[in-house]
């Protein structure tokens, strides 16, 4: 309210010096001189005219001292006007020396009231001018202040709450205490900054339920597998009639179970490119621990792996190795070759089985969702092992190649060597 006050105020101020500068310079000038002073000098003249030269002058005013021919008998300084003609068109006052009842000259007393004014104007000129020029100075100044401290902070409090709004919560509001935001403006920003916070948790949260059912469901169809096959195997060899039933039963359920699977993992799958992949340095004797775990029916040679550190995501890189032989045991159902090396900046695993490998026309899809050979036509799977190790070895800036070897699948897992991403 007072800085309000206070703009009111500097505009009412300028106004009234602005029209006091305008009626200043258009008022009418005053060019009456002192009557007093002027009697006194034609009577002073006229009592020395006859020894002019000796004339003192007893006033403040300036003039000369004319005789009927027109020459100048006296004056009191130079650039009086010098004739009755030039005294007129300046306004002077000119006035006759009588003596004796005869004019014997003329006195021409110089006019300055024009000088004095357009003096004085040029004065209140300048000084309105100059204040006037401070006041803008000011006013501008204030306006300046007032845009900093309040209206550019306003704005950027609102286009914050508009990003907010929106969702961007990444880019933080910058802090000054300097206007009168600054309080807010770090209030404003402790909000994004929990806001962020939560949905990130949220984020992570939702996407772990997604992972765990996504994997659940992958995992889940072997057991179920392998409780089907065992009742196909009972159903085959039992010859109880009520022992069928409960066979037949039991491969249905089964059935029923690996369809609901499927459309769950296939409902999850949509979203599995949010899965976190986080990758760090690991050092490369944990990658041998790694096949020998997924490795779980020995049916590999597990060799070391080159000193080194890699550039991997611990859990993910575990994953893709469980899908790469868990797809041998599935599909080849042989020994398993393994070889490690160490070149252009990157460690080669390699992993064959003796299956005998796939068409090579097929091979471009592998990778794809959904997508098996033709030799996994009655066994287990919804194609998706390779599609999620793809998905993986990309977020590890890594490569998964698949290639038919000289005894079967070849599989080869590259990673990057730390400092070579």
């Amino acid at each position: 309210m007072k800085k309000q006050l206070f703009l009111i105020g500097a505009i009412l101020v300028l106004v009234g010096e602005i029209i006091a500068l305008i009626v200043f310079a258009l008022q009418t000038p005053d060019f009456s001189q002192d009557a007093v002073a002027v009697n006194e000098v034609v009577q002073s003249v006229t009592q020395d005219f006859n020894s002019i030269d000796d004339h003192q002058n007893p006033t403040a005013l300036d003039y000369a001292v004319l005789d009927n021919d027109g020459n100048i008998l006296y004056k009191t300084k130079s650039g009086l006007s010098e004739s009755v003609n030039a005294a007129i068109t300046h306004r002077d006052t000119v006035l006759d020396i009588t003596l004796d009842g005869t004019i014997v000259g003329k006195v021409i007393i110089y006019n300055d009231g024009a000088q004095t004014l357009q003096s004085q104007k040029q004065t209140a000129i300048i000084v309105l001018s100059v204040a006037i020029a401070v006041q803008c100075a000011l006013c501008i100044g204030y306006a300046a202040y007032t845009h900093f401290t309040m209206i550019r902070p306003f704005r950027k409090l609102k286009g914050f709450a508009e990003r907010v709004a929106g969702g961007n919560l990444d880019i933080p509001l910058e802090m000054d205490r300097r206007n009168l935001f600054g309080a807010f403006t770090e209030s404003f920003d402790i909000m994004r900054s929990e806001l962020k916070k939560a949905r990130l948790a949220e984020a992570q949260a939702n996407a772990s339920k997604k992972e765990l059912v996504a994997k659940l469901s992958h995992d889940i169809k072997t057991p179920v597998a392998s409780i089907k096959a065992v009742s196909e195997v009972g159903l085959a060899v039992t010859g109880n009639g009520k022992d069928k039933a409960n066979y037949t039963q039991i491969i249905g359920k089964a059935d029923q179970i690996n369809t609901l699977v499927t459309n769950l993992f296939t409902a999850t799958l949509e979203e599995l490119q949010q899965l976190t992949v986080t990758p760090a340095n690991i050092e490369s004797k944990q990658v041998k621990a790694m096949l020998e775990n997924a490795d779980y029916l020995h049916r590999a040679t597990i060799p070391d792996i080159p000193e080194c550190l890699v550039f991997a995501d611990g859990l993910r890189l575990q994953q893709v190795f469980d899908n790469i032989f868990a797809n041998s045991y599935k599909y080849a159902k042989t020994e398993i070759i393994v070889n490690a090396e160490k070149a252009d900046n990157n460690i080669r695993i390699t992993i064959e089985d003796f299956g005998g490998g796939v068409p090579q026309d097929e091979l471009p899809v592998l990778k794809e969702k959904f997508k098996r050979g033709s030799n996994s036509a009655n066994t287990e799977g919804a194609g998706l092992g390779l599609y999620i190790s793809d998905y993986f070895m990309k977020e590890m800036h890594g490569e998964l190649n698949i290639e038919n070897g000289t005894h079967g699948l070849k599989v080869t897992v590259t990673l990057r060597l730390s400092g070579n991403i």
